[in-house]
C-alpha cells in the first residue's frame, strides 16, 4: 500500500494560488492571463518557428545522445540543471522570448531556478503521476510557473503532458509515496489520481512553442508507447524575492538571475563555456542534477 506524503512544513508555507493581474500582460493577451488565472496554464504559446525548433532539436539530439551514451549512472531523464555546464541550455534560460511570457505571470522581478529535460524515448514505458509541483518543492509560496518547451512535436499518442483544468484552485492535494519500480518517473503522486481521469487534457505542442503552468496544478504524463520521441524541457522560474524554507537552501544551487532585482540569497550562475555535459558530476555531486 502507497504510504501517504505530506510536505514538511506544510503549514508554514502560504500554498494558495496568487492570480496573475491581466493589465500587466505586454506579450500575453489579457485573456490569456484570465485563462491562467482559470485554468492554472495557458498553452499552446509560439515561440520558436520552425528554423529555430529544428535547430534547438538538433541540439538536443546531441546532448540526449552524449548522455544515455555516457559510461555511467545517466539517462534520458538525467539531464536536469545542465544550464550549469551546457551555454546552449542555459541561453535558453533567459531567452528574452520566454522571459516575456513569465514576466506577464511573475512581474518584473525572476530567478530561473532550475531547468529539466523530461525526454520519453520511443517505448519508454514510464509515466509522470499526476502531481503538484508546490508539494514537491520547498519554496515558502506558489510564485514559480513552468515553462514546458517542445522539443519535439508531442500529442497523446507519444505521451504529451496532461493537465487538470482549475486544480490549481483547489489547495495543497494530498499525495502518496510511490514506489520506483521502473514504471514511474517521480516517487509522488496525487492521492486518488483515478478520480481526475475525466478531468484530464492533452497538452498538444509543436515543436518550438511552449505552455506555462502554475505550480499547484495537478499535470502528469502517461508512458510513451509509440515509435516516436517524446522531449520537452521545462524551465523553472520564480518571482525574485522568493525563498526557500530552512534545510532546503541546496535549492538554490542552480539559480541565475533572469530579470529585475532579485534576492541576495540566490546566488547567480554564470555562463559556461562551451558544452560539458561530462563535467555535471563534478559541478553538482550527482550525474542527474540533483545535490548529493
Amino acid at each position: 500500500m502507497a504510504k501517504a506524503y505530506q510536505p514538511a512544513a506544510l503549514g508554514e508555507r502560504d500554498l494558495s494560488f496568487l492570480p496573475a493581474d491581466p493589465e500587466r500582460a505586454r506579450t500575453l493577451s489579457g485573456d490569456d492571463v484570465v485563462a491562467y488565472n482559470e485554468r492554472g496554464f495557458v498553452s499552446p504559446v509560439d515561440v520558436f518557428d520552425a528554423d529555430e525548433a529544428a535547430y534547438i532539436r538538433a541540439y538536443f539530439d546531441d546532448l540526449i545522445q552524449a548522455v544515455v551514451s555516457a559510461d555511467d549512472r545517466r539517462n534520458s531523464y538525467s539531464i536536469n540543471a545542465y544550464h550549469l555546464v551546457c551555454q546552449g541550455l542555459y541561453d535558453l534560460n533567459l531567452e528574452p522570448r520566454i522571459l516575456d511570457l513569465v514576466e506577464d505571470i511573475l512581474g518584473p522581478d525572476l530567478v530561473c531556478w532550475g531547468g529539466h529535460l523530461f525526454c520519453k524515448l520511443p517505448h519508454d514505458g514510464m509515466e509522470v503521476p499526476l502531481h503538484q509541483d508546490a508539494l514537491y518543492w520547498p519554496f515558502t509560496s506558489t510564485r514559480s510557473v513552468t515553462v514546458w518547451l517542445a522539443i519535439d512535436d508531442v500529442d497523446d499518442e507519444n505521451a504529451a503532458m496532461h493537465f487538470v483544468p482549475g486544480s490549481h484552485r483547489w489547495g495543497p492535494l494530498d499525495h502518496e509515496e510511490l514506489e520506483l519500480d521502473g514504471t514511474r518517473v517521480l516517487g509522488r503522486g496525487v492521492s486518488g489520481a483515478g478520480q481526475y481521469e475525466d478531468r484530464r487534457v492533452v497538452n498538444e505542442l509543436r515543436a518550438g512553442q511552449v505552455s506555462l503552468h502554475s505550480d499547484l496544478l495537478l499535470h502528469g504524463s502517461r508512458a510513451n508507447t509509440s515509435d516516436r520521441r517524446r522531449a520537452g524541457l521545462t524551465l523553472r522560474y520564480g518571482a525574485g524575492d522568493l525563498d526557500v524554507q530552512p534545510g532546503w537552501e541546496h535549492w538554490l544551487f542552480p539559480a541565475v538571475h533572469a530579470r529585475g532585482r532579485v534576492g541576495e540569497h540566490w546566488p547567480h550562475r554564470r555562463r559556461p563555456r562551451g558544452e560539458n555535459p561530462e563535467l555535471m558530476a563534478e559541478v553538482s555531486g550527482e550525474f542527474d542534477g540533483n545535490p548529493a
